[in-house]
């Protein structure tokens, strides 16, 4: 006979079970139907691409040393361009007698033809590999102090943040690779050293590199809802609102970092603001709206403590009309397990999704994700509609039936 405490554990069991299922099919859906930009950031989501930062490539390297070049760049057996140096100095070196290596000639990669002075960086293998990057006396110096990779993160974008937009383009461009690469509650802690002055400045400043733009948009958020003075508030406020209404063109790089801005510094008010500006509505640019779904999807992974959650999630359902960004908004819904959304995201199947595969297999994901029984009711309605058409977009994502 079932004891009652045991049909407690088998009960318990089961809807851990449900659960865990639930989440595999939402990961499998994240994989195979998101598009890649909207993939979720672990770093900065607004920062576009970024590289290794120099302070990464000193700390792996196991040699670091200053060289002059030795004639021009060419290909080597792999098709890299890679030219010769002398090392005049050594800056510092995890191999045995790394210090006895100057005077040597060694062959580096380069990403381009270096004249004159270069910093070089090789690898524990033997023989080592070596790859080098133009450096005047400035870039050199930077490498040298730029603060340990073993230091807290917050410490070093302090460091970093002093630097941003510098005059000398390999460091403005080594510092924005720091704040690309760090998390977001290091830059939050860190935004005390933020000069509020230069990243208003920047912020509208329309020759500014675009991708910067948009983390000096989150940063000057950031700020904005960091500072006691309401008048400085208010006038970060005023450079973010007129960045947002500025025209732009059709790629439009940062434009989530403002509003990413604008929903760090106001809460709730900011997506009231973006929804004032029509950024919700049918007559949004296309472009807009999809940095629009990304700042919203900034927002679930960082400001649900300032932003209701039902909220976002309510505001990403409202994309699901959009033709653009439907189907992402669908997936987004299903990895908020934001099942409340789940008769909006069937009817696409009819609407948006007679003309586009992609919102079809968005559908059929959310649904076979959704455990509420409307999911499974909407699911057998279209399978009884077009059977075929619906298994075709459920083995598209890979999912249970």
């Amino acid at each position: 006979m079932v004891t009652r405490h045991a049909l407690h554990v088998i009960d318990h069991h089961v809807a851990r079970f449900r659960r865990q299922a639930a989440g595999r099919r939402i990961a499998i859906l994240l994989t195979l139907c998101l598009p890649p930009w909207a993939a979720p950031a672990s770093a900065c989501p607004f920062c576009g691409v970024v590289g290794q930062s120099l302070a990464e490539r000193r700390d792996a390297a196991a040699v670091v040393a200053v060289g002059e070049s030795d004639g021009g760049a060419a290909a080597d057996a792999a098709g890299f361009p890679t030219q010769r140096f002398q090392i005049h100095q050594v800056l510092r070196g995890l191999q045995p007698k790394a210090r006895d290596r100057a005077g040597e000639m060694v062959a580096a990669r380069v990403a381009g033809p270096v004249a004159g002075t270069a910093v070089l960086f090789a690898t524990a293998d033997a023989p080592p590999r070596w790859t080098a990057l133009a450096a005047n006396e400035a870039v050199l110096a930077h490498i040298v102090t730029a603060p340990a990779m073993t230091a807290p993160a917050a410490e070093r974008l302090r460091w970093f943040a002093q630097r941003l937009e510098h005059p000398e383009p390999a460091i403005a461009e080594d510092a924005f690779t720091e704040f690309g690469l760090a998390p977001f509650e290091a830059v939050r802690e860190a935004a005390d050293a933020f000069d509020r002055k230069k990243l208003r400045g920047w912020v509208g400043e329309p020759g500014i590199d675009q991708r910067r733009r948009g983390f000096y948009g989150l940063a000057l958020g950031l700020v904005a809802a960091s500072v006691d003075d309401a008048a400085e508030r208010a006038a970060c406020l005023d450079v973010l609102h007129r960045a947002l209404e500025a025209p732009g063109d059709d790629f439009r790089a940062g434009f989530d970092g403002l509003m990413g801005g604008i929903l760090v510094a106001e809460g709730p008010r900011g997506l009231e603001h973006l929804d004032s500006r029509g950024l919700f509505g049918p007559d949004a640019r296309p472009v807009d709206q999809r940095h629009l779904l990304s700042a919203l999807r900034f927002a679930w992974e960082n400001l649900g403590g300032s932003i209701p959650r039902d909220r976002i999630a309510a505001a990403t359902a409202a994309l699901l009309a959009r033709p653009v960004v439907a189907a992402a908004a669908a997936i987004d819904l299903a990895r908020y397990q934001a099942w409340d959304a789940v008769d909006d995201v069937a009817n696409l199947w009819d609407t948006l999704g007679a003309e586009d595969p992609l919102v079809r297999r968005a559908v059929a994901g959310y649904l076979s994700a959704c455990p509420t029984p409307a999911a499974r009711e909407q699911a057998a309605r279209i399978r009884r509609q077009n059977p075929a058409a619906f298994q075709q977009a459920v083995e598209a994502v890979a999912l249970p039936q």
